[in-house]
């Protein structure tokens, strides 16, 4: 069979991968637009289910993933200062460059073609593509150019634009965990996330709501004043270390995210997986996820019913309806981001200028789903005591080791 994936992002790449290792006479050629290394963004974030699933399919990729990647231990929230509050947990995080480097270094060994600064240039280019290839992946992000080729009416296509303005920044502050750090200023709260992603660097993701972000000047400043601004708010938990804005030669950019849904994942022989078949909100950490799982179960119908057709209507029907969950929860999540200021309001006694309380605030970010129970109120109160927080890495550890244990042997 013959493929083309339009797109060498972690979706297009592992899909490239996972089919040649099932079927090594597939030619597969994988079209990037951007030169080698030229990668968006920083770090991202992943867990244990995803690790699981890549050591069930390429063990040899998985094993170097994880020995590139970082772990974080805990959420700690930040709320004004120094009040902080603990959310339990713990994940893993990579440089979407390592990541990517790592795929393509793979997919090369395999055999796959990867071609750099390629990309499809229009309507007829797309034909012309797609009467050649049995198959086309789609995996060129949320602002698919393969998607908007094909034409308005071939994958019914919707945008949504959340509310709050967000900025994907880089920092030389090294944090151990999950960190939420929020502020009140004059304007109203803004507050960021961030985790670390190498050995010197984190990820540090700005967000507030717009009326903020107009009101602090930041729809004014230019890349470099406004950095120095939020380095200004945020300096307590930077502890002098700088906020970077350059990733690659390309200065950060505020941004509303948005949300893409598509009535159909395919048209013809040609597929969409990935941000180009659906976008879920950063404050779930789930993208590269469901990217890399969306490659998966493509290959896997691709190989259970042999014909193209077929097999992109099961992954059609299939996948959305997996995916249908889990969006609506980053949408939940993307709305609860957007109420801070009044979930802040609320909580904060004598009225909006008072202190509200961390742990409160926390539990209820955490339970931001709408899963708020006695229970898991009284578990959030007792995660603050440090005995129980040291329990708790421990047992973490615990477990990392029996699951490294076990995925070591199974794939002896």
């Amino acid at each position: 069979m013959r493929i083309v994936c339009v797109g060498g992002g972690p979706a297009g790449l592992y899909f490239a991968i996972c089919a040649k290792l099932h079927e090594p006479d597939h030619d597969i050629t994988v079209l990037e637009r951007d030169p080698p290394g030229a990668t968006h963004g920083w770090g991202v974030v992943y867990w244990e289910p995803l690790l699981g699933i890549l050591f069930r399919h390429d063990p040899v990729g998985a094993r170097r993933l994880r020995a590139a990647s970082t772990l974080w231990r805990e959420q700690l929230l930040t709320l004004g200062g120094p009040r902080t509050a603990y959310l339990p947990g713990y994940g893993y995080s990579i440089q979407r460059a390592a990541l990517l480097d790592l795929l393509g270094q793979r997919a090369t060994e395999l055999g796959i073609e990867v071609r750099h600064q390629t990309e499809v240039a229009d309507a007829a280019e797309l034909a012309e593509l797609s009467a050649r290839a049995d198959l086309v992946v789609a995996s060129d992000g949320a602002h698919s150019r393969v998607r908007r080729l094909a034409g308005p009416d071939a994958f019914g296509t919707r945008t949504d634009d959340g509310v709050n303005q967000f900025i994907w920044l880089g920092t030389d502050m090294r944090f151990e965990n999950f960190r939420f750090a929020f502020e009140r200023t004059p304007a109203g709260w803004i507050w960021f996330h961030a985790y670390p992603s190498a050995a010197d660097i984190s990820t540090c993701i700005v967000e507030c709501a717009p009326e903020t972000w107009a009101g602090l000047g930041l729809d004014k400043l230019d890349d470099e004043a406004g950095r120095r601004l939020l380095e200004s708010i945020f300096a307590e938990q930077l502890a002098g270390h700088r906020l970077i804005s350059s990733c690659h030669g390309r200065p950060a950019r505020w941004q509303r995210f948005t949300h893409v849904t598509n009535r159909s994942w395919r048209h013809e022989n040609i597929v969409l997986i990935g941000d180009a078949a659906h976008t879920t909100h950063f404050t779930l950490g789930s993208g590269t996820a469901f990217a890399i799982m969306d490659a998966v179960m493509l290959v896997w119908f691709l190989k259970e019913h042999g014909e193209v057709s077929a097999a992109l209507r099961e992954f059609d029907r299939s996948g959305r309806a997996a995916l249908k969950p889990p969006q609506d929860a980053a949408r939940t999540s993307m709305a609860w981001f957007e109420r801070v200021d009044e979930i802040l309001a609320d909580l904060s006694p004598g009225g909006p200028a008072g202190d509200p309380d961390p742990v409160e605030f926390a539990f209820a970010m955490g339970t931001r789903q709408g899963d708020a129970t006695p229970l898991r109120h009284r578990a959030c109160k007792v995660h603050q005591v440090p005995a129980v927080r040291a329990l708790g890495r421990q047992a973490g550890q615990s477990t990392r080791w029996l699951l490294d244990k076990r995925r070591e042997l199974a794939t002896r």
